[in-house]
């Protein structure tokens, strides 16, 4: 993309950045030189779809800052890949619970260094996932454990009254939850059948929590880092962390790891899974791929070139 961008703004109407609003992001975008771009706020992140579209088509936007978060993100860049819309790059504004796809891509969570790096960033092709050929994805997709436990985080709307301690909350409460048979095929291969957790597929390395889950993980290498979680008891668990923190989780007895370009999933039973922290409808298969450099956003532009 050459010379000045063409901004325009999506507002999840119920985050906050840092304890920061949109008034100090109007103030903050007309010191860069953006007073009064196109903007549009919408109440929940399902409805921030036919806003884009706007932005892009009525007012001819080729930057999309986007102030929510991984959800509001997730459904911006899988509006983008639905309808093709290739020259968009997105700035991310992170206002979420988690931000995971913020840390991960080293931008601050703080209104002026987000708005810097959303302006002023490196656009970079990052890979995407999408699963069953339906719903696409930047940080992460899976099912068992970390799909219940988004599930019932938002729910019960303890994740919008006590941010990440919602999701410990949620982790508890699903600490006794049956394993399921699982089936899985990584690149056309058999690579796991048993009794497991959870299954995750992820772009990023850093997961719910801040934990390190795959610390090699690069959303620009063309490939999904997958793992497979069969921990079961409070001191299984207790110990897959541990091996996680130090990062030792290949030679934890409770997880199996690997990277992939096609993971497929059967289950013995339907279950819910999540993408990028939204939990999707229950079912018994998944096939999820990665999209090799297929959305633009912004990074630091340190971290882009390291």
């Amino acid at each position: 993309m050459e010379g000045r961008p063409r901004v325009g703004v999506i507002i999840n109407e119920a985050k906050t950045l840092a304890g920061a609003g949109l008034e100090e992001l109007r103030a903050a975008l007309a010191d860069a030189g953006h007073a009064d771009p196109p903007w549009y706020e919408v109440p929940k992140s399902k409805k921030a779809p036919k806003k884009v579209t706007k932005l892009i088509e009525d007012d001819g936007v080729d930057r999309l800052l986007v102030w929510g978060g991984d959800g509001t993100v997730r459904r911006c860049a899988d509006h983008l890949l639905h309808e093709g819309y290739d020259d968009v790059t997105i700035g991310v504004l992170p206002a979420g619970t988690g931000n995971l796809l913020a840390v991960n891509l080293g931008i601050p969570i703080d209104l002026r260094g987000a708005v810097d790096v959303a302006l002023h960033g490196e656009p970079t092709l990052l890979d995407a996932g999408i699963v069953n050929d339906r719903q696409h994805f930047v940080v992460m997709a899976g099912t068992g454990f970390d799909a219940l436990l988004i599930r019932d985080a938002d729910d019960s709307g303890m994740k919008d009254r006590y941010g990440r301690l919602g999701y410990i909350w949620a982790g508890v409460k699903n600490r006794n939850v049956s394993p399921a048979q699982m089936e899985v095929a990584v690149d056309g291969d058999p690579w796991f059948s048993g009794d497991a957790s959870s299954v995750i597929a992820a772009n990023v390395g850093t997961l719910i929590g801040g934990i390190p889950a795959f610390p090699d993980a690069s959303p620009t290498d063309g490939r999904l880092d997958v793992g497979i979680v069969t921990a079961r008891s409070a001191s299984e668990w207790a110990r897959l962390f541990g091996s996680v923190l130090t990062n030792r989780v290949e030679a934890s007895p409770f997880a199996k790891v690997t990277t992939a370009e096609k993971i497929v999933v059967d289950l013995d039973r339907t279950l819910p899974w999540e993408a990028d922290g939204g939990d999707r409808d229950r079912t018994d298969r998944f096939e999820i791929r990665v999209l090799p450099a297929a959305v633009s956003i912004c990074r630091p532009r340190r971290a882009a070139e390291e």
